[in-house]
């Protein structure tokens, strides 16, 4: 048929259905048929007396006080709801197993803390601050368990000037829910304390388990009075501690909480006393200090006193008087001492002094030039002469030549320009030589 599925198609559409349908649940039952192979994992088979489901525990899941659970044991098991597909067995996949009858607690508690905190009994902003040296403090406990003598122990060693008032309750058992509540109401009713401390000592959930009760919750949210939660130990928690004004760790804490260290506060009465004793000190030497001034402010305004002033001050302004006619004869001196120089140098024997310097100066600068461009002039004139006599014919002449020139005196360039029987003349280096040409050789 065309619409058919594979049996893995089937077993996956049902594990699909279950995982996303139911999820994550809690399961209550019988602990059988344990199986824990090599690889660490654990099976097992949770009942009650009608059914039956299988469960895997995987190691990685493993933790707590209850990995040695065994044949037989009432657990909870909180697990996601699977189908293992290869053999089509539906089953729990565990994540979390806790001992039935205090998982259960566990769950009724965290229920219960849910929805107060959703009320906001939790909220600090509406608890009561602790006052700061309370004139009474009222204990609300078992008369003779621990927790009362650790309070009034730690209550006498720091402040045993505060009176205490114990409001008997007990503090286990189906009882101790209702009797702290008539405690609590009763320290209410007449209101003889400033604080009250509610607690007892540790235990396990079921012997704490008085103080997780929701009337007795709403009672300590609505006391006028604030209330100290000490149920425990640190590591305990308990409704009550939620809704407290204030939670200690340990009843002892409790007792630290409510009062003050007696050494500490003796040490700030006497530190406020020296304080009182110094301001009242110095008070004392500003009334004293305000009667010299004022005393000297009245011998300052008799007459005589007057006169000594009157003639401090004229002995005061005659000596700035003469300090400013110093100052002005000191001033006029030395303007007079500048105008005398100016008057040196403006005078006509010094402009003289001065021409016949620059006088000499420049005659000498003069000599100088003159005698400088002559040397110029005759280094330049005989390189000039250097120069020409390179290229003057005589020099030529000097190296055994001779220029030749016809009757005319034109210089002859080519044979060709005489004949024979013509008379030339020869310019040596040294004199000249007439000649009659006897024959003319047209040749190169």
């Amino acid at each position: 048929m065309e619409n058919a599925v594979t049996v893995s198609q089937l077993n996956r559409q049902v594990r699909t259905l279950l995982e996303q349908g139911l999820g994550r649940v809690w399961v209550e039952g019988e602990i059988s048929n344990i199986a824990r192979p090599a690889s660490g994992h654990m099976y097992f088979r949770l009942k009650d007396s009608s059914a039956q489901v299988s469960a895997a525990w995987f190691k990685q899941r493993q933790r707590g006080p209850t990995i040695g659970i065994k044949e037989g044991d009432q657990v909870l098991v909180f697990a996601k709801v699977s189908v293992y597909e290869a053999r089509g067995d539906y089953q729990l996949i565990v994540e979390q197993v806790e001992p039935a009858g205090e998982g259960i607690l566990k769950r009724r508690f965290d229920m219960l803390k849910k929805k107060l905190a959703a009320e906001g009994l939790f909220d600090e902003d509406r608890k009561q601050p602790l006052p700061a040296l309370p004139r009474r403090i009222g204990v609300i406990t078992s008369p003779s368990g621990a927790a009362v003598r650790d309070i009034l122990t730690v209550l006498r060693r720091r402040f045993p000037a505060i009176p205490v008032i114990v409001y008997p309750s007990a503090v286990q058992g189906d009882a101790a829910a209702p009797e702290l509540l008539e405690a609590l109401q009763t320290a209410i009713n007449r209101d003889e304390c400033d604080v009250l401390i509610m607690g007892r000592g540790g235990g396990s959930i079921e012997d704490l388990w008085a103080f997780n009760d929701e009337n007795l919750a709403r009672a300590i949210v609505d006391c006028p009075i604030p209330v100290v939660s000490a149920v425990g130990h640190e590591i305990d928690f308990t409704i009550a501690d939620f809704v407290a004004d204030v939670r200690a760790a340990t009843p002892s804490g409790a007792a630290e909480l409510v009062v003050p260290d007696g050494q500490d506060w003796l040490r700030t009465v006497n530190t406020l006393a020296a304080r009182i004793a110094r301001s009242g000190q110095r008070a004392l030497d500003d009334k004293a200090q305000n009667l010299d001034w004022l005393s000297r402010r009245l011998a300052a305004g008799s007459p005589a006193a007057t006169v000594r002033r009157q003639g401090d001050r004229l002995r005061e302004l005659r000596g700035q008087v003469i300090s400013i006619m110093r100052r002005e004869v000191l001033l006029k001196s030395s303007q007079l001492q500048s105008l005398d120089s100016r008057l040196l140098q403006l005078s006509p024997a010094t402009a003289v002094q001065r021409s016949i310097g620059r006088n000499n100066e420049l005659r000498q600068r003069l000599a100088s030039a003159a005698k400088d461009l002559v040397s110029a002039t005759g280094h330049r004139l005989a390189l000039a002469g250097r120069a020409l006599d390179s290229v003057s014919p005589l020099a030529t002449l000097g190296r055994g030549y001779a220029i030749v020139k016809d009757a005319s005196g034109k210089v002859l360039h080519a044979a060709t320009d005489v004949g024979v029987g013509d008379d030339v003349e020869a310019q040596l280096a040294s004199g000249q030589l007439v000649a009659t040409v006897k024959e003319v050789r047209n040749e190169d």
